[in-house]
């Protein structure tokens, strides 16, 4: 393929992929295929040469999100204090979660448990950077664990996640509990 094609098929997928963030935050996992490759500039042809399926877009789409999830862990370990940064990547892996759960839910029928096992790697990766900074700096309790603060976090997010105007603002109150209880008490 000469090098022109393969840019602007890295452009098609691109703009392929925005459209269906996009997209999918509006309508879900069942958004419209078509309505995706209208919003990015091409036609129906060009979507599924870049993803032969509903699934394999969904798993794009959400391999990205947490790719960003986890790249938020590593800008918060490089610019902020240890427990502000535990806090705003556990506040940040809420939202992903809620915003998320549709998607997650849609692939379980059509994917198998590798791109799940990967995503839930990534994600541990990420908590375990946060978490480890917070116990070495003496913010966070040293028996807390990754896995228990983000079982914790993900109850959270189902449990806020609703058409209800105060979802964001009990999930902060129910974070704030799980932060002062992960705390590491003073010395």
């Amino acid at each position: 393929m000469p090098p022109t094609q393969r840019t602007d098929a890295r452009r098609n997928r691109e703009r392929l992929l925005a459209a269906a963030q996009e997209a999918f935050s509006e309508a879900g996992a069942e958004a419209s295929l078509n309505d995706i490759a209208r919003r990015a500039g091409v036609g129906p042809g060009t979507l599924y040469r870049h993803f032969p399926t509903r699934a394999a877009l969904l798993a794009a789409v959400l391999q990205e999100r947490v790719g960003r999830l986890c790249a938020r862990a590593d800008e918060l370990g490089a610019t902020e204090p240890a427990d502000r940064a535990l806090a705003e990547w556990l506040r940040a892996f809420i939202t992903h979660a809620r915003t998320n759960h549709g998607l997650g839910g849609a692939l379980l029928l059509e994917v198998t448990d590798a791109l799940g096992a990967d995503c839930h790697r990534r994600i541990e990766a990420a908590a375990t950077s946060v978490v480890t900074r917070a116990q070495g700096e003496g913010t966070a309790r040293p028996d807390v664990t990754p896995h228990d603060l983000l079982r914790l976090a993900l109850g959270i997010a189902l449990t806020t996640t609703g058409p209800g105007p105060d979802d964001e603002a009990s999930a902060d109150r129910l974070l704030a509990l799980v932060l002062d209880a992960a705390h590491a008490p003073a010395r």
